[in-house]
């Protein structure tokens, strides 16, 4: 009887030895790298461009991905092309997506509103870039300020036609807000002048080809027009063509944005201005504030980047 006592002790001894050599719970891998270097961590940006056949829209991409390169952040980029309806799909499927912060640069201030709001629902953050939302809460926008920028390039024209004449105004996508807030701050310029004029105002969508019609369409009732504002630069080249082509050399031409083909034609003599927005530092900040987002960091309403004109 003792020797089977003695038998039972040492097995239990003998379990109690072995069950203690292992550290891992029960049902636990013996993989420790498993779970190491998921990614779970990292924050997930969602880009949303309102169209990237536009110089400073590709620069802004540019200026995003740049810096979410260096900070190691995944970022994902979709273009509406200038499509309201395709930019508010684009925004719900980067929401399906799992993005941490969404960046949006509207095609059309109204019309992105549904989109934002439903980022809200999901909990998303959302930053503007360059142009503002009219609806759906909004953490951070960043952006020149426009109106300003407008009041810059009209106090220039009315400088150089020394306070008396008359111009054109070529206006970017309706329903925008750059379109809208760079018209308010020119004609606070142009307006409180008496003797200037504003004699002809039409849209050409912010795209150069329309900028070239719109303003041959202009020229063929305003023979004297002297000076010419558009809302942006790819405009303000289109119209510069139209001016060229029918051989007056007096026309000032001032443009908005400071692309590359913009400020070689401020070098070159040909463009009377451009003002510089900066897109690249635009798209570099936004990165930067989405990553504070993610972070729960408080982060300002509106986050500026200066102008400047170059003439």
């Amino acid at each position: 009887m003792k020797s089977v006592m003695k038998m039972m002790f040492f097995l239990v001894l003998s379990l109690a030895v072995l069950v203690g050599c292992s550290t891992e719970p029960p049902g636990a891998s013996s993989d420790k790298s498993s779970n190491e270097g998921s990614g779970d961590d990292n924050v997930k940006v969602g880009l949303s461009i309102s169209t990237l056949n536009n110089p400073f829209f590709v620069t802004l991409k540019e200026g995003a991905e740049e810096e979410a390169k260096a900070k190691d952040i995944e970022l994902v980029v979709v273009d509406a092309q200038n499509d309201s309806a395709k930019q508010v799909s684009d925004i719900e499927d980067l929401i399906q997506q799992g993005v941490d912060v969404l960046l949006v640069n509207p095609t059309d201030s109204a019309a992105v509103s549904a989109a934002i709001e439903s980022a809200n629902s999901a909990d998303v953050p959302v930053i503007t870039l360059d142009r503002s939302a009219e609806g759906g809460e909004v953490v951070a926008h960043i952006a020149s300020d426009n109106a300003a920028g407008g009041k810059m390039a009209g106090d220039f024209i009315l400088e150089m036609l020394g306070n008396e004449g008359k111009v054109a105004e070529i206006e970017g996508i309706p329903g925008s807000s750059a379109a809208r807030e760079r018209g308010q701050g020119f004609h606070e310029a142009v307006d409180a002048v008496t003797e200037m004029e504003v004699a002809a105002k039409q849209t050409a969508d912010f795209d150069r080809a329309k900028g070239l019609t719109v303003m041959e369409n202009i020229l063929q009732g305003n023979k004297d027009i002297q000076a010419v504002f558009a809302h942006n630069d790819e405009m303000a080249l289109g119209a510069l063509q139209a001016v060229e082509a029918a051989g007056l050399t007096d026309v000032i031409v001032v443009g908005f944005d400071a692309t590359e083909d913009a400020v070689k034609a401020v070098e070159d003599g040909r463009l009377a201005a451009t003002v510089a927005q900066k897109p690249a530092v635009i798209g570099q900040k936004g990165i930067e504030t989405a990553i504070q987002v993610a972070n729960g960091d408080s982060v300002e309403e509106f986050i500026p980047v200066e102008l400047e004109l170059i003439k």
